[in-house]
């Protein structure tokens, strides 16, 4: 009989053990797997963080590129301005010895010459205000992308062309097919893209309107693409200014229809390319253009 008990109290104590070790095990894996994917969605982020920091590398290559052709052209006509101030004077004085030009004449070419060094100034302040605005451009480009995190970049493009910044935000983002109320998603990425636009209040911008080339037959109050790109550009614009209290005396809308594409048409990928918002930060043409008037630099 006390043999049957023990072994009794012996059974119970092994089921016992058994069950709690399962417990702890199958809370250990799931501690583990928890882990793991919190490890995987932070390399994605990691992965599309180096993306975006090649990206800007290759763009800022490109612009150190330029400015470097800029110094280049301007360091020759530094050479060229020096040149004919070397010879300047002595060519002159030849002039008037052989009584070819009169002293007054030769007194107004001087003075021409000069200027040529006045302007070679205005060159280096022209490059100048460039190289700080392309510095500008990169800063507020890294910032929108920092913004916008990890989204696909066939979905929202940020990008520098020439000198402006481009905002390319898909319109299966914004729109639904042939209609231009914005969809829920929509609000999350104009509210990323706002934020960083609110905090530059000098900034001015233009959203424009793209539509593939498939004609538009909705009906009602829009005739074809161009109606539809035109409307789809307003209601971004009443959207950045009433729901994220953008000025809008900064903002501009425009439609394209289908007359700008980025891509081939006869494609459905190429399609789906050509669907899209651009916002397009304007250059600030004013502060360029006060450095050509006659009080400044530029003589």
């Amino acid at each position: 009989m006390k043999l049957n008990l023990v072994m009794v109290a012996t059974a119970s104590s092994l089921l016992l053990f058994s069950c709690v070790s399962s417990k702890k095990f199958k809370t250990a894996q799931a501690e583990i797997q928890s882990l793991q994917s919190k490890q995987t969605q932070l390399q994605g982020d990691l992965n599309n963080c180096n993306d975006a920091k090649a990206e800007l590398g290759r763009q800022k290559t490109t612009l150190e590129g330029d400015n470097a052709s800029l110094n280049n052209k301007i360091s020759d006509l530094n050479k060229q301005v020096d040149f004919l101030k070397a010879n300047n004077t002595s060519a002159l004085k030849q002039l008037e010895d052989l009584s070819v030009i009169s002293t007054s004449q030769a007194e107004s070419i001087r003075k021409s010459m000069e200027n040529i060094g006045a302007k070679d100034a205005y060159i280096q302040t022209l490059q100048q205000q460039m190289a700080h605005k392309d510095s500008l451009n990169m800063a507020l480009v890294m910032n929108l992308k920092g913004a916008v995190g990890n989204m696909d970049d066939e979905d929202i493009n940020i990008k520098v062309d020439k000198g402006v910044v481009y905002i390319d935000i898909s319109d299966k983002l914004l729109f639904k097919s042939g209609k231009y109320e914005v969809t829920s998603q929509a609000k999350t990425v104009l509210g990323k893209v706002a934020a960083v636009l609110k905090n530059q209040p000098d900034i001015e911008f233009m959203v424009e309107g793209h539509t593939d080339n498939v004609p538009y037959v909705g009906g009602g109050v829009l005739a074809d693409n161009w109606d539809l790109s035109v409307k789809r550009a307003t209601t971004i614009v009443k959207m950045l200014q009433k729901q994220y209290g953008l000025d809008p005396a900064k903002m501009a809308a425009a439609g394209r229809g289908e007359y700008k594409p980025v891509a081939d048409n006869s494609t459905k990928a190429g399609k789906a390319a050509n669907r899209r918002t651009r916002i397009v930060i304007l250059p600030q043409l004013d502060q360029f253009f006060k450095l050509l008037e006659p009080n400044g630099n530029g003589g």
